[in-house]
């Protein structure tokens, strides 16, 4: 998209008569003097395309009156640079104007900084912190997008490239998913198609000159619209169709997702059928149906199941007149006013049944997407797993699919049983062991189609594993099952970290005490006690850093130096976690001294930084383990007998022909693997190997060496 011709700034009486001609009761006085004072205190500043600044604020207003907003917004639009570009302050806008509109000015200036710190900020702190400043009133964000979209238009005079690209890159991956999300198609495309020119200018040359050369679009637009308008009207209906060729940026991405040429593409027209009545729209789908081809699979209704943003039409793909592939779209006038102008259309219709200028941001399907932006919000751990749920929420296309009482629920392509189960709410995602899609019982990862019913099946003992994050693509399921883990885990290492800090504070004659810690977190980054507690128990602070704190207690005894191991509780419902007391990603090696298999009695032996090494309670090595470890006891978990784990023998046996492949094939029958051999002594009489087998428990490893033991060339079978 070429640079915009500067045209003549909207004047002061211009902007009334437009507002008023939409908004009879437009507070006119009110708008006045909001264009005076904008225009007032920019005065004297300049923009980087030489324009006086406040031509800016001036053009945000009038895209905004063009959407046939009320004077909430465009009043906002007028003074939303000055709290932040000029001296005006929060209390003069409040006073001048009233406390409604100074909160919105104050909520754009909000965003507005956080563009300024993009440059040296992660882009995902700014997307959270933008969510936050929005999520009060939605007004807020339609300015801003008003703001980027004059901004855009002007983009070509930003001098510092790097900055040029980064507001460009912004633009495509957040405000376009946000005005698509509202329902702002036109603010959509618009900003998609400037931020296109801007990062890829060469391929943005290619497709327009493309479009360029085709001079004989235009008059096949024309032609296929005098054919459709006359298949409809001789069936009786009073219709407007409308032709156009799809945005660079469109046609682009579908070069790039099917991977063809211009040339090859052959559906570059869309048509829009606008009719009277929502009778009328399936009466004019079924008369181009009959007149023309129908590309099958190809037939949407977002009428009967509207996407989560209020959007709402029939879209089908014909073949149509003169053999060219094309697609339509049939809707109301309503429709296309809210596809056009999204939540923006949402408020003009309801501020026809109400006296009220404001409404109620929490109603209607529009704006559920927003509460899961925000539940996302508050289960994320971090920024940038925020960012990365909530494009997950902005990209995909959607499925929809009915609970038991014919609720509609939205979801992307892909999406399991366990997004639906999260969907309508986290403590049935928690508990959800499986469902009933269309009457059949499924499992929880089975993907979900347009159309399916499905009744989820719970269990109060249920809760999340992290492997149901391989069954999920929703960002609000994958936000909930890594919080219950997350919180899961803490609670692990929480109670590791108070049993080391308990067991090095006894060693020293000490007693544990929670205001000890306290008072020396001060000028330290942990938060809390429990964050020194769970640093131990991960493995990131050493206990040692911890109990010089504390101060011995002078009556000790020999008593109180007893130290008593005791096993800690099992970790419930982790699955892979082959030993009670260890918390999923905790570094785990097998001590090579004794390899230790589930059924001995094994200790773990924590090292700061280096996780747990587990040992056999007997092994000789413990002895001589530096004292920095810390020993604790741990059992093995019984229902992990999956699991393969190595363990090693020691085998004298005779030094006849076939004697060691009859040793192998006894090990193979008993069901295990020799990972590695090694010929410790060979002479005439006897041969003595160590072999490394893979086994699932001790009991497995008694039977083998029984097996090896009953052969008669075999003299000892020991374990090493």
């Amino acid at each position: 998209m070429k640079a915009v011709t500067r045209k003549p700034i909207i004047r002061q009486y211009e902007l009334v008569e437009k507002l008023k001609k939409h908004n009879p009761n437009t507070d006119e006085d009110l708008v006045n003097k909001a264009y005076v004072f904008c225009m007032k205190v920019h005065g004297q500043q300049f923009r980087e395309s030489g324009d006086p600044y406040f031509h800016h604020p001036l053009e945000v207003a009038n895209i905004l009156a063009d959407m046939r907003l009320d004077h909430y917004y465009i009043v906002t639009a007028l003074l939303h640079d000055t709290i932040e570009d000029t001296l005006t302050t929060y209390e003069e806008i409040e006073n001048l104007f009233g406390t409604e509109i100074a909160t919105l000015v104050n909520g754009v200036t909000k965003l507005s900084q956080l563009e300024l710190q993009s440059s040296a900020s992660p882009q995902a702190e700014n997307f959270r912190k933008l969510f936050l400043a929005m999520s009060n009133d939605l007004r807020v964000l339609l300015v801003k997008l008003a703001d980027r979209v004059h901004n855009m238009r002007t983009l070509h005079f930003v001098k510092d490239t790097e900055k040029r690209l980064r507001i460009a890159q912004e633009t495509l991956e957040i405000y376009a998913p946000l005005a698509s999300r509202i329902g702002i198609t036109k603010f959509r495309d618009e900003l998609q198609n400037y931020a296109f020119e801007h990062l890829h200018p060469e391929d943005y040359e290619n497709v327009v000159m493309q479009l360029a050369n085709m001079p004989q679009t235009q008059q096949l637009i024309e032609n296929i619209n005098a054919d459709i308008t006359k298949v409809l009207e001789n069936g009786g209906l009073k219709v407007q169709v409308f032709g156009r060729e799809k945005t660079p940026y469109s046609i682009w991405k579908k070069i790039q997702k099917r991977n063809i040429t211009f040339e090859q593409l052959s559906d570059l027209m869309a048509f829009r059928i606008i009719v009277t009545n929502l009778q009328e729209c399936y009466q004019a789908l079924g008369l181009i149906h009959s007149s023309y081809i129908m590309v099958p699979g190809r037939f949407k209704d977002y009428i009967s199941t509207p996407k989560a943003n209020g959007y709402q039409s029939l879209h089908t793909t014909l073949i149509g007149p003169y053999n060219q592939k094309i697609e339509i779209q049939i809707r109301t006038q309503k429709m296309h006013e809210i596809c056009e102008f999204g939540v923006a259309a949402h408020w003009h219709y309801k501020q026809k049944v109400s006296s009220k200028n404001s409404i109620n941001l929490h109603e209607g399907k529009q704006y559920s997407w927003v509460r899961n932006i925000l539940e996302i919000l508050e289960h994320a751990d971090n920024p940038d797993e925020f960012l990365e749920h909530t494009k997950l929420e902005m990209f995909n296309d959607q499925v929809f699919c009915f609970t038991p009482k014919g609720e509609v629920i939205a979801l992307p392509k892909h999406a399991s049983v366990l997004d639906f189960a999260y969907a309508i709410h986290g403590e049935i995602g928690n508990k959800a062991v499986s469902a009933k899609i269309n009457g059949k019982q499924v499992p929880l990862r089975t993907e979900l189609y347009n159309g399916d019913q499905i009744e989820i099946i719970t269990s109060k003992q249920q809760e999340p594993s992290p492997s149901w994050e391989k069954y999920v693509i929703t960002g609000k399921a994958k936000a909930q099952i890594r919080k219950f883990i997350r919180t899961k885990k803490s609670d692990q290492f929480l109670e590791l970290g108070r049993t080391l800090l308990t067991r090095a504070l006894q060693k020293e004659d000490c007693i544990f005490n929670e205001k000890t810690i306290t008072q020396n977190l001060r000028g330290s980054h942990y938060n809390s006690y429990e964050d020194i507690l769970i640093s131990i128990g991960e493995g990131t602070l050493n206990v040692r850093d911890v109990i010089k704190y504390f101060k011995p207690q002078p009556t000790a005894t020999n008593d109180d130096k007893i130290i008593k191991i005791k096993p800690l509780k099992a970790v419930e419902n982790f699955e892979n976690v082959p030993i009670q007391g260890l918390i999923p990603g905790m570094k785990i090696h097998y001590a090579g001294c004794c390899h230790p298999i589930p059924g001995d009695r094994i200790n773990g032996v924590i090292n700061t930084g280096k996780g747990i090494t587990i040992h056999m309670q007997n092994c000789k090595q413990l002895a001589s383990i530096n004292k920095d470890g810390e020993f604790i006891n741990l059992i093995w978990n019984n229902n992990d007998s999956n699991n393969v784990f190595t363990s090693r023998l020691q085998i004298t046996f005779n030094n006849k022909q076939g004697a060691l492949a009859l040793i192998t094939s006894t090990i193979s029958k008993c069901k295990a693997d020799i990972n590695n051999l090694k010929i410790v002594t060979r002479n005439s009489d006897f041969w003595e190997i160590l072999t490394d087998i893979g086994v699932h428990d001790r009991d497995q490893l008694r039977n083998i060496q029984a097996h090896l033991r009953s052969l008669n060339i075999v003299c000892q079978v020991n374990r090493q």
